[in-house]
């Protein structure tokens, strides 16, 4: 298999984002791949995380964390992104740090990344879906090949069922609705799979 270099970006106000990207990390590092974990940079003013005990504790936890950069994009063969939920789209920080790569797509450097999608929300039915297609609508411009899990292993079925992307529904206390962990994995290998098939054929 040809060596895969992933970059997993994740955003997360108090960590479900950042347990799973790890999660991914792990998953890639065990299938061979070379990893760089990043986050998107934080965008809220330090009054409304400070007025979020979680977010505070999450964003003080996470300082050593790198931020992503257009360099890791382009390092990279793989991109999985791990993102919050916003009213059924995804957070502002991550739109912001996928509307600032203009640079990058001017010059084609993007396409033909091998990319993959996770998400969050508080409810059920809070926009996980949703939020992982408008971050797939702003990938296809770049001309990436989107990695879905589809129902390509049966543990999709166990934690949700999400073609699009791993999903989880999280209390206030921070508490996942589901183990999502063995979904993470699949999708991380398969994305890092697509990804060794399409440098092979380059």
């Amino acid at each position: 298999m040809e060596n895969v270099k992933l970059a997993v970006v994740y955003y997360s106000s108090t960590g479900t984002n950042y347990k799973m990207a790890e999660w991914a990390k792990a998953a890639g590092e065990a299938a061979g791949a070379e990893v760089r974990l990043v986050k998107a940079p934080e965008l809220a003013p330090e009054a409304a995380i400070a007025s979020n005990p979680a977010w505070k504790a999450h964003y003080d936890a996470t300082q050593d964390v790198q931020e992503a950069t257009s360099d890791d994009l382009e390092w990279a063969d793989a991109i999985i992104f791990s993102v919050a939920t916003r009213f059924g789209g995804m957070a502002s920080q991550m739109k912001q740090f996928l509307d600032m790569q203009g640079g990058l797509w001017a010059k084609g450097a993007l396409v033909n990344k091998v990319v993959s999608a996770m998400s969050s929300a508080q409810n059920d039915h809070g926009g996980q879906e949703a939020s992982i297609l408008s971050l797939y609508t702003s990938l296809m411009h770049w001309g990436a090949i989107i990695a879905a899990p589809g129902y390509s292993d049966p543990v999709l079925f166990t934690t949700g069922g999400n073609p699009y992307g791993t999903s989880v529904t999280v209390d206030e206390d921070g508490n996942m609705s589901r183990d999502v962990k063995p979904a993470v994995e699949h999708q991380a290998r398969r994305t890092i799979d697509i990804a060794a098939r399409v440098k092979a054929g380059n």
